[in-house]
């Protein structure tokens, strides 16, 4: 039984992430500080963010809406990484491609299970 967001694997992952993200754009050109590192940080923020709250409401149906804006953010967090890419401020993405994704299926499986409620 879950206690509270706290205790959820996928928001312990997506805080590991939102390290993660700090750190590779910590790296990026100074003049992205507010364009494209801005973006991701606060895209890969709200993961967790709408998680933490969404798991404070009161029904299922309210923790959902929250869900499912947390997995529209590791779509956005996903477009950023690439645009980053192309524009040659990183060059690897796969493997936080790939632990974006792996979110995203915890969260609609989640989504999934709040819904059968």
């Amino acid at each position: 039984m879950v206690r509270t967001h706290k205790d959820l694997d996928v928001y312990k992952l997506s805080l590991q992430m939102v390290g993660l993200l700090y750190q590779l754009t910590a790296a990026f050109p100074e003049e992205e500080k507010y364009g494209l590192i801005s973006q991701i940080r606060r895209a890969a923020v709200s993961v967790p963010a709408n998680i933490a709250e969404g798991s404070a409401r009161n029904t299922s149906k309210q923790f959902l809406y929250f869900i499912n804006i947390a997995i529209g953010s590791t779509a956005e967090v996903e477009t950023l990484l690439e645009i980053s890419k192309l524009l040659g401020f990183t060059t690897d993405i796969s493997q936080y491609t790939y632990d974006l994704m792996r979110i995203k299926r915890m969260l609609i499986s989640l989504a999934s299970k709040l819904t059968d409620n």
